[in-house]
């Protein structure tokens, strides 16, 4: 099946299983394509968080109006913190950001419960990078796109250009069939 994309310069659509590669720099205007991507020709979406808890998310969800009854989020801080949590169906929870396995399983779960056209965005690889290491992230990366190409369901994967070498964007970068580089200015090229 065939996902619209809303996004300047990129395709109009990709296939389902496809893995979209977000570079940004580390101050970048990455909500308004990500909520984009979300919000697009979707049935249902998981969105992942190294970055913010559960809570964050769903404000940023508020301010772009984007549907948050067809949202799962899967908060990967609040555990690891001692935040509270906030319980409710559309929220999950893995103990720790380098909860690897965790965050796989999460995904491959919403995934399978899912019908129609889902969406996964992962915010970000480059958190998951820090808190566990570059080659577990690329792991990760790689088991994510895998689930994609199962399920038939598209991906995007933020990555901060400002954080990695270009040996590691390179290998991330090869994990997808897309690039979307944002830059500061917030222009897009879109590579496919």
């Amino acid at each position: 099946m065939d996902y619209r994309l809303a996004i300047d310069g990129a395709p109009e659509t990709i296939p389902g299983g496809t893995a979209v590669l977000l570079l940004h720099p580390s101050i970048g205007e990455t909500d308004r394509i990500d909520t984009d991507f979300l919000k697009t020709d979707t049935d249902a979406f998981l969105v992942i968080s190294t970055r913010t808890t559960a809570r964050e998310v769903m404000q940023k969800l508020d301010h772009y109006d984007v549907d948050e009854t067809r949202a799962q989020i899967l908060d990967t801080l609040s555990v690891d913190r001692g935040y509270s949590r906030r319980s409710g169906n559309n929220v999950r929870y893995v103990s720790s950001p380098d909860d690897v396995e965790g965050i796989c399983t999460v995904t491959e779960e919403f995934l399978a419960e899912q019908e129609g056209k889902r969406r996964v965005s992962f915010d970000s690889i480059t958190e998951l990078a820090y808190y566990a290491d570059e080659d577990r992230a690329v792991d990760a990366l790689e088991r994510m796109t895998r689930l994609l190409e199962a399920y038939d369901a598209v991906g995007l994967f933020h990555v901060s250009t400002e954080v990695h070498d270009e040996e590691t964007i390179e290998r991330f970068r090869a994990c997808c069939d897309g690039v979307l580089d944002l830059h500061e200015d917030g222009s897009v090229d879109a590579d496919f």
